[in-house]
């Protein structure tokens, strides 16, 4: 069992690297530096270069990106075990949807993403033991 305060510790590490790694999604010309790059590291890796992005695939590139963004900033000031608990279903989804991707295209580059994702929704699926239980158990003082 993981104590609350390392895994609040958990849940705002997932949010900074969410944010490195999101950024270049929130908006169309930092998505289109991201895309010629995750484009060349897919061929590196033995895949197809990505297919261009039309402006409404862009759209829904810049809206994920936004909104990861957004949910990524609460959880780094603000890393309640409940938003852990989402944020592991949102990984699991995504990584879900990930690997489907990878089923329909082959494409390399995606499990460079979809290992962390997993990776993230297993930290954050832990079992947590309360703070005051915890504190409790240490002075023998019932919580």
């Amino acid at each position: 069992m993981i104590a609350s305060p390392a895994f609040r510790r958990i849940v705002r590490a997932s949010a900074i690297y969410d944010v490195l790694l999101t950024f270049p999604f929130a908006t169309p010309w930092t998505f289109a530096a991201a895309h010629a790059l995750l484009s060349d590291v897919n061929s590196q890796l033995g895949g197809a270069p990505l297919p261009a992005f039309e402006p409404f695939h862009l759209l829904m590139a810049c809206l994920m990106g936004s909104v990861v963004m957004v949910w990524s900033v609460l959880r780094i000031r603000d890393p309640q075990p409940l938003y852990g608990r989402y944020d592991a279903c949102a990984r699991l989804l995504f990584s879900t949807w990930m690997f489907w991707t990878w089923m329909q295209t082959g494409a390399p580059l995606l499990w460079l993403f979809i290992v962390p994702e997993f990776v993230w929704f297993i930290a954050q699926s832990l079992p947590v033991r309360a703070a005051a239980s915890a504190q409790g158990k240490m002075t023998g003082v019932a919580a």
